[in-house]
């Protein structure tokens, strides 16, 4: 499902997602090569149009990977190894955008970030939610593993950290 309705359906893991990418402006991205080994590349997400968005560049491997086999993972940076933020990961499939109103947005969203936008040509992907996830290290609770998948609830498992 598409951002807007997995903010709708999910809103607290969403909310986390949210501010984790704001706050970090820069995730891992899991792709698939051609030869199905695993491929992990930095990248930026912005939020526009409803959805969220990954922006690369033109004929990267990454991309090529996605428009390829769409699967990916998508998963927040770790600041350190105690990682006191903790973790988000987003599993799915990328949906190409191609068309100009949702471009035009994506580009006013990176602009209004980092004041600079993209000229020629670039990829431009959106997140279709397929599994989603947060965990957080630490404290009296140890550690705090919230899962999510469509038509469930949000499961929260507690261990022994």
């Amino acid at each position: 499902m598409r951002w807007q309705e997995f903010s709708v359906r999910c809103p607290e893991l969403a909310a986390a997602a949210r501010h984790r990418f704001a706050a970090d402006q820069l995730v891992l991205l899991g792709t698939i090569r051609s030869d199905g080994a695993p491929r992990i590349s930095p990248c930026e997400v912005d939020f526009a149009a409803g959805d969220l968005m990954l922006g690369m560049m033109w004929r990267s491997r990454k991309a090529l990977d996605l428009r390829r086999d769409p699967r990916l993972t998508v998963h927040s940076l770790p600041a350190d190894k105690d990682n006191a933020g903790g973790d988000i990961k987003l599993d799915g499939r990328a949906v190409e955008v191609t068309d100009p109103d949702p471009r035009e947005r994506y580009c006013a969203a990176i602009e209004a970030r980092i004041g600079w936008h993209p000229t020629g040509d670039y990829h431009l992907f959106a997140l279709d939610v397929e599994h989603a996830a947060t965990v957080r290290f630490g404290g009296d609770e140890g550690m705090v593993v919230r899962r999510w998948r469509p038509g469930g609830p949000v499961v929260t498992e507690h261990r022994a950290g």
